[in-house]
């Protein structure tokens, strides 16, 4: 007998949407503030990773050492995160990146579960504006998680809301702290982007028009068999 999963949990920037690239202009506009040098190639790490984390990783490339309190990294945390949503303002459906409508309405029509794991604490907002919300069985709050990614706990959380083995979820990602939560939570993880940063998905594809609803069932259940 087959066995599918009883749960598929999103990752919301470069699954859903991508909204990174307000993020770079967010955190660049800060970095600038702050006389720090931070570009493109650098906010590759900050993929991933929460706003706190990201903000400790940009004052780590200040030329010399910059010693804020923690309620100061809040406040330029806030700060940052107050330029991000002026700029998400302009997003609508026309965001939602190429495949996914189709892909989420699937996984709806096959009765399978559905979640958002996402780091990012505008998470529901950015749903409502895309016109996705509906579609979501549960939507982890970023707010109440304690570690971050690559900490599985983003995804053990959804599981555990709506009481479903880990064992019986699957994980999609396009971050490589991700796609270690995914695997750390023992679940089934699927990468979206380049091989060479997400070597290590169950099963991986080069972008999210590549992601088809039945492979997955397929190589989850071939995944399940071998383990």
């Amino acid at each position: 007998m087959a066995q599918s999963p009883k749960l598929f949990i999103y990752d919301l920037d470069g699954v859903i949407t991508d909204t990174a690239e307000f993020h770079y202009l967010a955190w660049k506009k800060l970095a600038d503030e702050l006389g720090i040098p931070i570009d493109r190639h650098f906010n590759e790490q900050l993929k991933g990773i929460n706003r706190m984390d990201s903000l400790d990783r940009i004052l780590g490339q200040a030329t010399s050492p910059i010693d804020f309190s923690e309620q100061e990294k809040i406040g330029l945390a806030t700060r940052k995160n107050g330029y991000y949503l002026e700029l998400i303002e302009a997003i609508n459906p026309n965001y939602i990146l190429p495949g996914i409508g189709d892909f989420l309405e699937a996984n709806k029509q096959s009765g399978i579960k559905i979640a958002l794991g996402s780091a990012s604490k505008n998470a529901a907002r950015i749903l409502d504006k895309l016109e996705l919300t509906g579609y979501f069985d549960y939507i982890v709050n970023a707010a109440e998680i304690t570690k971050g990614k690559p900490d599985p706990e983003t995804f053990t959380a959804a599981a555990d809301a709506l009481n479903i083995p880990y064992s019986d979820c699957v994980g999609i990602e396009d971050a490589a702290a991700g796609v270690e939560a995914v695997n750390r939570a023992g679940m089934f993880s699927v990468g979206v982007g380049d091989d060479a940063h997400l070597s290590h998905a169950d099963y991986l594809v080069g972008n999210t028009q590549e992601l088809e609803f039945q492979k997955i069932l397929d190589e989850f259940e071939n995944n399940r068999k071998q383990s």
